[in-house]
């Protein structure tokens, strides 16, 4: 019994109960449209953490399912009763990493990963020299002509072809920990660098620190920053998830400072839900949200000082692709399209199903690469069907996403996907006196 209450404890069994089986979710899940599928859809998966929860099922009978949720948070934005989705979802994928097998090589290879290589900036650094060497030398030039890359694991073929050029290891340790203009600064802000951001998208965070030195900001970059944590909450790492939160917790209130800001959807959504993550009343817990209230997006913030003007035109035609998790978890909706109509220059063409998932998800298109195809298929008919020259994103995974997608459809000539940040800055912004 003892262990039956702590199962249900752990898969939040008693928010299971707010779910009324109405059907609101379905019309908006993207597995669900794909896969056809009552068990891929967020009622039939919190249908079988119940019965999981009550020995009707068992874990195996949830694997699946679960593992095929994209996380996306759509459904928690259509439901009449406030089911709290996430958090089944979490504590559900928790219950299936906790039965894994601990002695494979497919576990081993995964806890280098969380715990060697995603926190730590050292590797990412090497991750993104080691790219720069690839792609400098004719390496990747070769691998492509000899195909090489068509038979590697995880399908990473498919997303080495669209990772952006990298800057040299020498710019990269030019990167100082504190910047700031003489001026006296309107606020100060410390830059959650980010993981794979900061890896493989380093000229964007680069980006990212001018546009808030040209607002009028200070920004530091606390040194003891790690990974946000939310690939291992995805993965069921709930452990390794809450000690990253309290590293990330201490590096950053170690500095007074008016924000927290990230340029990374996902990163920003576990960021604002640390305190989920600590028992309420908690030392940690009130830490974590006075913490997540500092939280913003780059284009929250960028919005709220007002601090720059577009002189530059950009003659373009955009469509924006939103970040699920800046949208459904963040709930940040209307900043970057503020930001995109001060550009002179460019005209937009919204989506038709703007808020349906790209497919990206984490690392959801590296493991479960076929479902995620599907998924950008659709994604990429609805951008195909305004024809814009670019896509903007504002999240990494969703960034490199639709440049597969635009690959996969042959529009590599007549179009390209953009991070926000790097758009606005071919405006060549200036701050206001």
């Amino acid at each position: 019994m003892g262990n039956l209450l702590e199962l249900q404890q752990k898969i939040n069994y008693d928010k299971t109960f707010d779910c009324v089986q109405c059907g609101y979710c379905l019309p908006a899940c993207p597995t669900y449209e794909t896969m056809e599928r009552e068990t891929h859809s967020p009622r039939g998966r919190i249908n079988l953490v119940k019965m999981v929860a009550e020995e009707k099922a068992s874990i195996e009978d949830l694997k699946d399912p679960i593992e095929k949720c994209l996380g996306c948070m759509a459904c928690t934005t259509v439901c009449p009763t406030n089911v709290q989705y996430g958090q089944i979802l979490e504590g559900a994928k928790e219950i299936i990493e906790e039965n894994k097998s601990k002695g494979s090589l497919h576990k081993k290879a995964e806890d280098f990963l969380f715990q060697a290589f995603f926190p730590s900036s050292k590797w990412m650094q090497r991750l993104g020299e080691a790219t720069w060497f690839y792609q400098r030398t004719g390496v990747q030039r070769l691998a492509q002509l000899m195909k090489i890359t068509d038979v590697s694991p995880l399908h990473l073929g498919v997303f080495e072809k669209v990772i952006p050029p990298q800057p040299s290891p020498k710019i990269r340790k030019q990167r100082v920990e504190r910047y700031m203009r003489k001026r006296p600064a309107k606020a100060k802000a410390a830059f959650f660098t980010g993981c794979i951001m900061d890896g493989v998208f380093f000229d964007t965070n680069q980006n990212t620190i001018e546009l808030l030195l040209r607002s009028g900001l200070e920004v530091i970059l606390p040194k003891q920053q790690t990974c946000c944590g939310a690939l291992h909450a995805h993965s069921g790492k709930v452990d390794e998830s809450r000690e990253l939160a309290k590293r990330n917790i201490v590096a950053f209130q170690d500095e007074e400072v008016d924000y927290i800001i990230n340029n990374a959807g996902g990163c920003g959504a576990r960021l604002v839900e640390y305190h989920h993550l600590f028992e309420e009343g908690t030392e940690w817990y009130e830490r974590a949200v006075e913490f997540q209230k500092k939280v913003k997006d780059i284009s929250e913030v960028l919005v709220e000082v007002d601090g720059l003007t577009f002189p530059h035109a950009v003659h373009q035609t955009i469509t924006y692709q939103p970040s699920c998790h800046m949208t459904n978890v963040q709930k940040v909706k209307s900043p970057p399209l503020e930001l995109l109509k001060k550009v002179p220059g460019l005209t937009f063409k919204e989506l038709k199903r703007p808020d349906f998932c790209c497919g990206s998800a984490g690392i959801y298109n590296i493991v479960n690469h076929e479902e995620s195809m599907d998924i950008l298929d659709v994604k990429m008919n609805d951008v195909c069907s305004v024809a814009p020259d670019q896509v903007v994103t504002t999240n990494p995974g969703c960034l490199l996403q639709m440049k597969v997608g635009i690959e996969r459809e042959g529009k590599t000539k007549e179009m390209s996907a953009v991070h926000l940040v790097d758009l606005l800055m071919e405006a060549e912004p200036s701050g206001k006196e």
